[in-house]
């Protein structure tokens, strides 16, 4: 049981000069649900190496039992601080794909070729593919078999407009993850503000928010069998 983890490499947040990146909490908790289970875990970013940890999710008011147990572990810290290029890696090695949120996925793997060449493998092959927060921006582009937008006529969810309002990034960000999931022709639904949510349609998984990292995960594993 294989399953690959996408993280952006973008650390800029807009014209702020503030840091992004991911949301500790959304990779620390799928992770620690896979490794779990017994499956490998691979990460991956566009640039490879260390990817950029959103600072305000190292915060103490963000911090979990899974970020907590990530602190800790040595090896887990070592195999983010060496991701591999999305360049050249291929679905056929994985038996799924998961991509934590943070905001820096709306700037890099909402137009990264080879992440969106990788999810439309993923997807012509069955294979489930999860996103939580922010990371169905990863979405944006992607195409189904028959052309369309990967999620056009699917029940999705994302961070919702009203969360991106709440944290003051509405004016900052290049798109909002609702919006572009309604405008892709995505049936976009959500909870109300912070509660985990999670929307399942065939194979696609996407959560809501920081709060359904780990219920996201747990239903991506569902999904994968043992060859």
């Amino acid at each position: 049981m294989k399953i690959l983890m996408v993280l952006t490499s973008h650390d800029r947040l807009g014209d702020t000069g503030e840091k992004t990146g991911f949301w500790l909490e959304e990779f620390a908790a799928p992770y620690y649900v896979f490794r779990d289970a017994g499956a490998a875990v691979s990460l991956a970013s566009p640039k490879g190496g260390q990817p950029p940890l959103d600072p305000k999710s190292d915060e103490p008011d963000f911090q979990t039992a899974a970020t907590e147990r990530f602190k800790k572990d040595g090896e887990a810290r070592e195999a983010l601080a060496n991701t591999e290029p999305l360049a050249g890696l291929e679905a056929a090695d994985f038996d799924a794909i998961f991509y934590p949120g943070g905001h820096g996925p709306l700037w890099d793997l909402a137009e990264d070729r080879h992440s969106i060449a990788l999810i439309e493998a993923f997807s012509a092959a069955g294979k489930p593919i999860g996103a939580v927060c922010h990371a169905p921006a990863a979405f944006r582009h992607t195409r189904g078999a028959d052309g369309k937008s990967l999620v056009h006529g699917k029940s999705v969810t994302g961070f919702s407009n009203s969360e991106e309002a709440a944290v003051g990034l509405t004016e900052v960000v290049p798109f909002l993850v609702e919006d572009m999931l309604k405008s892709n022709g995505g049936d976009y639904s959500s909870a109300d503000d912070w509660q985990s949510y999670v929307v399942v349609d065939g194979a696609l998984v996407t959560g809501q928010n920081p709060a359904s990292s780990e219920e996201t995960a747990e239903t991506l594993l569902g999904f994968v069998k043992e060859p």
